[in-house]
């Protein structure tokens, strides 16, 4: 990141930085640059090309059920507030169907920073505003990382017992297995090794 990022930061006053309905607590000292420099560490290579347009929040069909709207996600990871940023409602909400992406006129991948933010806030221990999502994340993952490939009946009971609320949805999921919609055993996937790698490769590059 550019020095001027951090200069801009440092001579902005608490008022200049209420930008879109975004309130600042407290002073510059609630900041931390170095949080947004991570971002774009990540993969968010354009992300102060945001000049707040809202199209990436007018277009999400998610947007009822976020405490903080895209456009404001992304100005408070400018800003460097970690902490709000990584607590938030919103990058677990999100469903990573790209419309803010396909919509924004400087091209920022939204989705990809918001699953930018999720890896962040899973490896700082962030205590999430989602309780469940982000298991399920973990273990959809983690069922990727294993096998190459969802296997659904394995990937429900790994949720299962890490929520354990065995009982719900278990009326919809005996009828899924009763109409061949759930298997007993996953499909047979020959790029397991190759997805492990990814999976490997990430992890020591970032």
């Amino acid at each position: 990141m550019p020095n001027l990022f951090r200069e801009g930061i440092d001579t902005m006053d608490t008022n200049e930085m209420g930008v879109k309905g975004i309130e600042i607590e407290g002073d510059a000292t609630a900041m931390d640059p170095s949080f947004s420099e991570l971002v774009v560490q990540r993969g968010a290579e354009n992300l102060l090309a945001c000049y707040q347009c809202q199209k990436c929040s007018a277009g999400c069909p998610l947007a009822y059920a976020m405490d903080i709207l895209p456009n404001r996600v992304i100005r408070m990871v400018q800003f460097g507030l970690r902490d709000r940023v990584l607590a938030s409602n919103t990058i677990w909400i999100c469903a990573s169907c790209y419309t803010c992406s396909v919509r924004c006129p400087n091209d920022i991948d939204i989705a990809k920073i918001m699953d930018i933010l999720r890896h962040i806030a899973l490896k700082s221990k962030v205590k999430p505003a989602q309780k469940d999502i982000p298991i399920f994340h973990s273990v959809f993952l983690d069922s990727i990382r294993s096998k190459g490939r969802i296997h659904e009946l394995g990937l429900i009971w790994q949720y299962k017992a890490k929520t354990r609320d065995f009982m719900k949805d278990a009326a919809l999921g005996w009828k899924m297995f009763r109409k061949g919609k759930i298997k007993l055993l996953p499909s047979k996937f020959g790029g397991g090794r190759e997805m492990r790698d990814i999976f490997n490769r990430y992890e020591k590059g970032k």
